[in-house]
């Protein structure tokens, strides 16, 4: 079995990551999350961006940073279905059936 040469250390990968021209101006940079846990490991990687004050969010194999301590806000999300937006509202009279009427 041929092992893959790792590129950079740990210490050459964030340094690489966080002196980008996004990071250093507070924006966002995205990366390969098997790059990621393979050049440093997840543990690791949320160690540093724990010290630093930065979120990240995780989503369909890519990690996007927030190079800033601003809180995060979920603008958009995946399409509910009708069952799925209509949660249980007395004031609607809903009752977790859907009417025929709807």
């Amino acid at each position: 079995m041929e092992y893959t040469k790792i590129p950079m250390t740990p210490e050459a990968w964030f340094r690489h990551l966080f002196k980008s021209k996004a990071a250093l101006g507070g924006g966002v940079v995205r990366r390969n999350v098997r790059d990621m846990e393979r050049m440093v490991g997840r543990q690791t990687f949320y160690r540093e961006l724990a010290r630093r004050g930065y979120s990240a969010v995780e989503n369909a194999g890519q990690v996007v940073v927030f190079c800033n301590a601003e809180d995060i806000q979920m603008t958009a999300r995946r399409g509910q279905t009708l069952v799925e937006s209509l949660v249980e509202n007395p004031l609607r009279g809903f009752r977790g059936r859907v009417s025929s009427k709807l």
